[in-house]
This record gives C-alpha cells, sequence and structure tokens, in this order.
C-alpha cells in the first residue's frame, strides 16, 4: 500500500492511501487527523473540515493543489509539508531550497581502498558523479580489525574507547552490558554542533572520507556497519551536520557525530527524494535500517579531521581552478590595457626557477602575441613610448606563481590526510593491539589551508587593482568606469567597489586561525587546532577571489568593446565570445549583479580554462623546446623554432632598469 510522510509542524506522520485516486486536500485531512489524535488539546485544531492548510513538496518547496490526485503529483513514500493557515513555518522543518543541490546522476563507482583516494576523486563524489564501492582487500582489513576487537570485549581487557570512557573518563571502566549505550550515548552527547547545515555535496564529501579511513581498517568498525554507510551514501541519505563547533582535535568530533547521529536514525537527514526529514523515515524510505552501534564503533565513526580534510579537498580543487583561469583573466587585462610580453620572456624566468612562476610565464605566452596568435591589439602599439608595465601586470609570474606552488603544496597534504587513518585508538589486527596517539589531530591540514588562503587571496589583491586600472582613464585610455555617456551612466564603478570590499573582507579572513588554541576536556586536549574555522575561510577566500576575478573578466570584456574592429589573440578571442554567451556588452547602466553571477558561475564550471586549455597545451607543445625545460615560450633571433625572428618580445621596444 503506498505511503507518505507528512510533516505537520513538530511531528513526521505516516499516511497510508488505499487509493492513490484520491486528492492531496484529502491526505493534507487524514495527516491531520493523526496529528491532533496525538494531542490533548487535539493542537489547537477544532475541526479537521474548516481547517485551511497548504501542502508542498519537501524537496524543492513546490506547492501542491488541493484538488490534483495524489497518482498525479506524487509518488510513494514521498515527504510532503503541511503548513496551517495563521502558523509561521515550523521550526522542526529545514527547507531544501531549490538548487540548493547541482548533484549529476550517478556513472559509475569509486572503489575504495584507504589508500588511494585524491582531493579531485573526492570532490567528484560530493558532486554525485559516483557511487562507492570497497575492494576486497580493504573488506579483509575491516573484518580482520573487527575480529581482535571481539577478543578484547570477550576477554574483558581494559582498553580506551571500547571498555573505558572517553577523554577526562578514560580511566572508568565500563561493564559489557553497557557497550553498546555507551557508544550511542558517545554519539548523542558528542552531537552538539550549531550552525547552518552543510550542504548536500559537502555533506557526501565528508561521508565518502570517512568511509574511506575507515577502509583502511585500522578503526575497527564492523563490516556491516561500514556497509551500511557506503548504501546510505550511494541513496544520497545524508545526516545533518552543522558546520560550526569543532576545534580540530580530538579531531571533528561535533560534525562527525552529527553525521553518525543521522546513520543511527536520529536527528534530520536530507536526500534527493526526501528534502530535510527525521532520519528515520528518510533511511525507511530508500529501505536502510539505521545502524547498531557495536564496542568502539562509536567512537571509530567521530574520532578524525574528515571535517577538516573534506572541506580542504573542496577548496584546493577550486582553489586550483581559479588560479589557472586567473592567468587567463590577467593576459586579457594586459590586451586591453596595451601591455607588453616582455617580461614573460622565458630567459627572465630561467634565472628565478620557480615551478609555478615559470608555469603563469609559460601560460602568459600562450595566450598572448605571438606567431602563433597574433594580436591585432598588440600590434597597434608596438612602437609606443611606454617602457614598462604596472607591477600588477608585469609582476603576474611572481605573484600567480607562489600561488600555484602553495596550492601544489596544500593539494599534497590534503592528499596525505584524505588516505590518513586518524582516529583513536588504532588498531593494528597483525600486531593483535590497540594503540594510543595523536593522529586525530588537525594540525596539517589546519596549517596548510590557512596558508592556502593567504596564498590565493593575493590573486584577488592583484585583479583589483587591475580592475582599477581598468576603470580608470588616466590609466587605461579607455572611457571612465568603461561605459560612454560617463555622468548619465556610471558603469564599472561599484562593481570596482564590490571588488575592493571582498579584497578589504579577504585580508580579515586571512588570519591564520590555526595560531590560535584553547583547552578542551578538563585540559584532557589542552591543544587543538582550529582547523575547522581554518577550512570554512579558506572557503569564503576562495568565493570571494573567484567573484573578484569575474568583476575583472567582465571589465576586460566591456574593455575590448572600445578597441574593436582590432582582435586580440585567438584564444582570448574565445574567452570573450564565452563571456559575450551569458552577458552582453554594456551600452547604457543595467542591474548588474545577474552579470556578475554569470561569469562567477563560468569561473567556477571551469569554462574559462576549458575554452582556453586547447590552444594553451597546443601552442606549449609546438613551441617549447625540450632542450630547455625551464624555459617558457621565448625564442632567441637565431631559433629556427621561429620564423618570427622577435616572438614573445613585444610590443614595446624600449627596455629600462628602473624598478
Amino acid at each position: 500500500m503506498p505511503r507518505f510522510t507528512v510533516h505537520i509542524r513538530d511531528e513526521w506522520l505516516a499516511v497510508p492511501c488505499r487509493d492513490t485516486t484520491s486528492t492531496i486536500g484529502w491526505l493534507g485531512q487524514e495527516a491531520l487527523k493523526r496529528y491532533i489524535k496525538n494531542k490533548p488539546d487535539n493542537g489547537g485544531i477544532t475541526s479537521v473540515k474548516d481547517t485551511r492548510f497548504v501542502v508542498r513538496r519537501c524537496q524543492g518547496l513546490g506547492l501542491l493543489d488541493a484538488d490534483d490526485t495524489i497518482d498525479d503529483v506524487l509518488e510513494d513514500n514521498d515527504f510532503v509539508e503541511l503548513a496551517i493557515e495563521g502558523d509561521t513555518m515550523s521550526p522542526d522543518f529545514i527547507p531544501c531550497e531549490p538548487g540548493v543541490s547541482h548533484m549529476y546522476p550517478y556513472t559509475s563507482y569509486i572503489s575504495l581502498d584507504g589508500n588511494s583516494l585524491t582531493s579531485t576523486d573526492l570532490f567528484n563524489l560530493g558532486r554525485g558523479l559516483y557511487k562507492i564501492k570497497l575492494t576486497p582487500e580493504a573488506e579483509r582489513k575491516v573484518v580482520q580489525s573487527r575480529e581482535l576487537l571481539d577478543t578484547i570485549v570477550k576477554e574483558n581487557k581494559v582498553v580506551y574507547g571500547i571498555t573505558t570512557g572517553f577523554g577526562k573518563f578514560a580511566r572508568t571502566v565500563i561493564p559489557v552490558s553497557k557497550l553498546k549505550e555507551l557508544q550511542e550515548n558517545l554519539v548523542r552527547s558528542h552531537s552538539a554542533g550549531v550552525g547552518n547545515p552543510l550542504s548536500p555535496e559537502r555533506t557526501r564529501m565528508l561521508l565518502a572520507l570517512r568511509i574511506n579511513v575507515l577502509a583502511k581498517g585500522h578503526s575497527g568498525v564492523s563490516l556491516e556497519t561500514l556497509h551500511a554507510m557506503i548504501q546510505a551514501f550511494n541513496a544520497s541519505c545524508l545526516s545533518f551536520v552543522p558546520e560550526k563547533g569543532t576545534v580540530g582535535a580530538s579531531g571533528d568530533l561535533a560534525p562527525l557525530s552529527h553525521l553518525a547521529l543521522g546513520l543511527m536514525g536520529e536527528g534530520k537527514m536530507w536526500s534527493p527524494k526526501s528534502g530535510w526529514a527525521d532520519a528515520k523515515y528518510v533511511l525507511e524510505a530508500h529501505g536502510l535500517k539505521p545502524i547498531t552501534l557495536k564496542p568502539k564503533e562509536g567512537l571509530a565513526l567521530i574520532n578524525g579531521t574528515q571535517m577538516i580534510t573534506s572541506l580542504g579537498a573542496e577548496a584546493v580543487e577550486r582553489a586550483q581552478a581559479i588560479a589557472r583561469q586567473a592567468d587567463i583573466i590577467a593576459a586579457l587585462t594586459l590586451e586591453v590595457l596595451k601591455g607588453t610580453t616582455k617580461a614573460f620572456d622565458s630567459d627572465i624566468h630561467s634565472l628565478r626557477p620557480h615551478p609555478g612562476q615559470i608555469e603563469v610565464a609559460r601560460r602568459f605566452c600562450s595566450l598572448l602575441d605571438s606567431d602563433h596568435h597574433p594580436s591585432q591589439i598588440a600590434e597597434s602599439h608596438r612602437f609606443c613610448d611606454r617602457v614598462q608595465d604596472a607591477y600588477t601586470m608585469r609582476c603576474c609570474p611572481q605573484v600567480h606563481g607562489i600561488a600555484t606552488d602553495t596550492i601544489a603544496f596544500v593539494k599534497n597534504i590534503i592528499n596525505t590526510e584524505i588516505n590518513s587513518a586518524t582516529d583513536n585508538p588504532m588498531v593494528f589486527a597483525e600486531r593483535g593491539e590497540t594503540i594510543s596517539g595523536g593522529n586525530f589531530h588537525g594540525e596539517y591540514p589546519a596549517k596548510a589551508l590557512d596558508f592556502l588562503a593567504i596564498a590565493v587571496h593575493e590573486l584577488a589583491s592583484i585583479s583589483e587593482r587591475r580592475i582599477e586600472r581598468l576603470c580608470n582613464p588616466a590609466l587605461s585610455e579607455l572611457p571612465a568606469f568603461l561605459v560612454t555617456e560617463g555622468g548619465l551612466n556610471s558603469g564599472f564603478m561599484i562593481a570596482h567597489c564590490t571588488a575592493a570590499a571582498l579584497v578589504s573582507e579577504n585580508k580579515v579572513l586571512c588570519h591564520p586561525s590555526s595560531v590560535d588554541s584553547l583547552s578542551t576536556s578538563a585540559a584532557t586536549e589542552d591543544h587543538v587546532s582550529m582547523g575547522g574555522w581554518a577550512a570554512r575561510k579558506a572557503l569564503r577566500v576562495i568565493e570571494h577571489v573567484e567573484q573578484v576575478l569575474a568583476i575583472e573578466l567582465l571589465a576586460a570584456c566591456q574593455g575590448i568593446e572600445f578597441l574593436r574592429p582590432l582582435r586580440t589573440t585567438t584564444p582570448l578571442e574565445k574567452v570573450y565570445d564565452l563571456v559575450r554567451s551569458v552577458v552582453k556588452p554594456w551600452i547604457k547602466d543595467r542591474f548588474m549583479s545577474p552579470d556578475i553571477e554569470a561569469v562567477h558561475r563560468l569561473i567556477i564550471d571551469q569554462k574559462v580554462w576549458n575554452v582556453a586549455k586547447p590552444y594553451i597545451d597546443k601552442y606549449q607543445s609546438e613551441y617549447i623546446p625540450e632542450s630547455r625545460p625551464v624555459s617558457p615560450t621565448a625564442f632567441s633571433l637565431e631559433s629556427p623554432a621561429s620564423p618570427r625572428k622577435r616572438v614573445l618580445n613585444l610590443p614595446h621596444d624600449k627596455q629600462t632598469v628602473s624598478g
């Protein structure tokens, strides 16, 4: 028999429906009857028939017409919210806003073994590109470690977290009959986080990462429990995990406890089918059962750095994407401001051979005026009287380069952390013992993510200065604020202010959280990493950087309008065309925020990178001599590879030795 779960005020009610040709109005009245049945005062409702209400689906909040038949608008086991006229939205109801989740349909599986997951894999798991399964070797290790724990319990040995309390209560021995209750109490009491829930994508990353760590076979979790977690992941049954509450040692206790609580059938859960609802109903709707914790399993589920690391994985992936696109955007700005390519000569960068600096210089050379990609704009000012460019253009390899190198450094730490066992105590089945240690301390990812925020912020800092140059007619030779009829129109005046505001916010957000520590748990946990805030603010910094660069890209494309009919290089024209596919040129003032958001979306989806990358790859494969691996893209006057004798040393002929 079909059944529907209806949320009224503070309760979830299961309503069976023998006849699905009944109306939504009938379903609402049946739910109200069940609701008042459980209330001493009928919940303040005097007559079900006279009560006015609206019904909406939990997923997407779509309103349902009372006269529609259930068959037409609902599926079996759907979740709906009933709002009584005069009520405010129930404080117990957490709406799943339209567009909150952009997960894609599953296409294939990733096999987890605890050793080979990458930040890219984890980011894609969050987006819903894959389901999860375990490798046979991982299953074998999990079984072995669980057998050791079962032996410890059977022999009544005293081992921290298995037969004792936690933290300050580590010396309190717990009787065998209460070991299940011990683990459940641990999860419930530690579910003390606050704030908004993580998005479905981020919760998927968190759950996937915890599964990967448990798959290493050093946590003592049972294969049954691990399989239940995998089933929940594959069904996208995701616990309500508040974003605040972790100090990053002993691990991310609060958020991971909330993650485990939902799997136990308690608290709230989200799924694409249900939206937010009581966890037990969400699991049941997907044919899943709540997990039952065995000795040590509560501790195994909540002790580790997975909140910091999963958010860090998203941060480093987005940072890598924005750093590459920052080079493309800056190159377009340089073209509009009629800058020189001399500063990107390979011989300059071979004398200071930082990998990131060389990579950025090569990328600029791949995009700017050359034999491969001639630019009419560059040709138009080849013999101008300017001798060199401002630092915001000339020093892009040096400034963008350190951001690129920092991202690579942080990515290495995050990838190591992704495949690390970080709970306590650790189970060593081959040695037949458990050992207490400190792998749960989040200092590694915390420090790395503080460093990431500082480095990536500089991409926005230098971008904002380039926006100023684009908007300032004294520096750009373009109309003030990139618009005609200035005064009547304000153009990019406030868009630049927005960029400046975001950069200023980032200055505060870049203060390292990991320099702070507060003693917790009665001085048992007397030094902590504060890595949760390091991860969250790194993501905020990166989002601001994306938005600032979106404004620069808009401004640079607008600047090109004033240089027409001249054309820039082929790859940069492709970038211009991409932007114009979503944002038309500014002829007069209009509502600007949607334009910024549209270009921000292009950057998030890496479309700017994807449209330019084929040209970058082709240029570099043809123009970088194999004998000079550290030399970006410049050739000597005698180079047989370059029929145009002065490739990439255009447009300015004059040079100077001044700063």
